[in-house]
């Protein structure tokens, strides 16, 4: 994936310094670094959009600022257009994962629109797109923040790419399973410790009371260092830690 790969994210007239530096700081979140203001209304740089990038603009998001939002998409080779309102235009209307999937079939420079914090896009700069990309959003309330409505979009072409993040999956975190060795040995420390502590009880149940612990323990899905701590706790319980331990002849 090279610079020129990734689409350039277009900001149609924005208002606020915050929301400008917040969508930097959502861009980089998930690997955009190209940033076009057109026609800002408080003008460019602004101070009150560095605190909300969270060192974004440093960390590698580059900004150019255009008069018009039709300067801002004069190289592009093709545009989608972010909005929530029906427009009645002839074009291809997709969700963000669409959007991405349109983007990643050009072989020339792409951009995604997005309007400003008070109207959106205007009629006139939908007609520049090639596409419309909306939102699954409440019909009642279907309002996004500048920033929000970046980040939807850029998670997703993080998540086609298959950016990893710093945790993966379901099993992230976790270590591997335990072994069938190392569950049989935890079984059978634990049920001799409930042994020594008259547990068993009466004695002819004694089979059917340690296959449902067994049974129980199995589902589990324990993990190698589960078993360790587990045992540790027993072993803590049955003879003490520190001024707690007590001497035992076995």
């Amino acid at each position: 994936m090279t610079e020129t790969d990734r689409p350039i994210i277009i900001l149609a007239e924005p208002q606020l310094g915050e929301n400008i530096g917040a969508t930097a700081r959502a861009m980089l979140n998930f690997g955009l670094t190209e940033l076009r203001i057109a026609a800002p209304r408080d003008g460019w740089p602004n101070p009150a959009a560095e605190p909300m990038s969270a060192g974004a603009f440093e960390a590698g998001v580059e900004v150019s600022v255009f008069d018009s939002v039709e300067d801002a998409c004069a190289d592009l080779g093709y545009l989608i257009a972010a909005t929530a309102r029906p427009r009645g235009m002839e074009k291809p209307v997709v969700t963000a994962a669409g959007a991405v999937e349109l983007v990643r079939q050009q072989s020339l420079k792409t951009g995604i629109m997005f309007g400003n914090e008070a109207q959106g896009l205007h009629n006139d700069h939908v007609a520049l797109s090639d596409a419309i990309m909306t939102y699954p959003v409440n019909k009642a309330f279907a309002s996004l923040n500048l920033s929000q409505a970046v980040i939807v979009f850029a998670h997703a072409w993080g998540d086609a790419l298959g950016q990893e993040g710093r945790f993966e999956g379901a099993e992230a975190g976790v270590s591997d399973v335990a072994s069938r060795a190392e569950l049989i040995g935890m079984f059978e420390h634990f049920e001799y410790e409930l042994e020594r502590a008259g547990y068993f009880y009466p004695p002819d149940k004694t089979p059917l009371m340690t296959r449902n612990l067994r049974n129980a323990f199995i589902r589990g899905q324990w993990t190698s260092q589960e078993v360790r701590t587990f045992r540790g706790a027993v072993k803590a319980l049955a003879i003490g830690r520190g001024k707690a331990r007590i001497k035992r002849e076995d």
